[in-house]
């Protein structure tokens, strides 16, 4: 019997957590009373995830599904396997560390049988988290709303439920730097919220790294906004005028006969005001066009070395 709903999570060193959190989404999977699977991407662990995963799938090859990735391949990528393979007519995706939790699921199925094609869960507490991650990720946030043409629920992260109409529209979508939040928002469809506590990480270190978070807001900002190119425009004119405006000045001054303000000092400051403009926008530049080559490329999205389902 196919399975009715899909969870998709990622597994990247989740040696101490994993087996918990299958027995904790069996548990709620059960209370629906209805057919899943649990498809688990172990995006290339370091440690023994590879062989525990392999466990839970002969300790119940009726729900689990594994996909071990060739290589690591990152979080975004792993999500984007899990749902490709997914068979339910919903799709939750969720992080393995349990600071999600799995019960919160039912809260999920709940609003998706109202109706609602897409229920992302809002962080409305995060517990034994600092206040830098909690500003960077606040200002995280902020960015994407201001920069990019989507619109994402501020505190929403990975942790969702899909419509089978709405991961149709999503497994379309082949770009290479993806952002799967970004992503479901511009897809559309019927849309809500649920509230949540999100819990502190019980064992381990958190994979996501102010560098990762950098890349993703790099990839959204790149992939779902033309404001950095435009600001690229504005700032060649800025400079254009405030050299213009400066050249005058120093004309009027050198007419009037007065010691000139120009010397090597202002000189070189100008000089490296410009180069530092123009590196700014060669930057901005290449950040788009590495996105072009590595989509013109046309390489698969990743590469499974094996997968275990029944």
């Amino acid at each position: 019997m196919d399975p009715r709903i899909s969870v998709v999570a990622p597994v990247f060193n989740e040696e101490v957590l994993i087996t918990e959190f299958y027995e904790r989404v069996s548990v709620t999977m059960g209370r629906l009373g209805q057919p899943w699977e649990l498809i688990l991407i172990n995006d290339g662990s370091r440690d023994q995830t590879p062989e525990i995963l392999d466990q839970l799938y002969a300790r119940d090859p009726e729900h689990v599904v594994v996909l071990h990735f060739a290589r690591n391949f990152g979080h975004q990528l792993a999500i984007t396997a899990g749902m490709d393979y997914a068979r339910g007519e919903a799709v939750v995706t969720i992080d393995s560390d349990l600071q999600d939790p799995p019960e919160v699921i039912l809260d999920l199925v709940r609003r998706w049988q109202e109706g609602y094609e897409v229920v992302y869960a809002v962080r409305a507490e995060r517990e034994g988290e600092t206040w830098f991650k909690v500003f960077t990720a606040d200002l995280f946030y902020r960015l994407i709303q201001q920069l990019t043409s989507v619109t994402i629920p501020m505190e929403a992260g990975d942790f969702r439920l899909l419509d089978a109409k709405a991961l149709d529209y999503l497994r379309s979508m082949r770009e290479h730097h993806r952002f799967v939040r970004a992503m479901t928002s511009w897809v559309g469809f019927r849309q809500t919220g649920v509230p949540y506590k999100r819990h502190a990480r019980k064992a381990g270190e958190t994979k996501y790294t102010i560098r990762k978070m950098v890349r993703l807001a790099l990839d959204a900002i790149t992939g779902y906004s033309m404001v950095p190119l435009k600001l690229a425009l504005w700032l060649g004119f800025i400079t254009i005028g405030v050299s213009l405006i400066l050249a005058l000045v120093l004309l009027v001054i050198r007419l009037g006969g007065t010691a000139p303000l120009a010397g090597q000092g202002l000189t070189a400051s100008l000089v490296l005001f410009i180069g530092g403009v123009q590196l700014v926008m060669v930057g901005i530049l290449g950040e788009y066009i590495g996105r072009i080559y590595t989509e013109v490329q046309q390489r698969p999205l990743y590469t499974i070395r094996e997968v275990k389902r029944q």
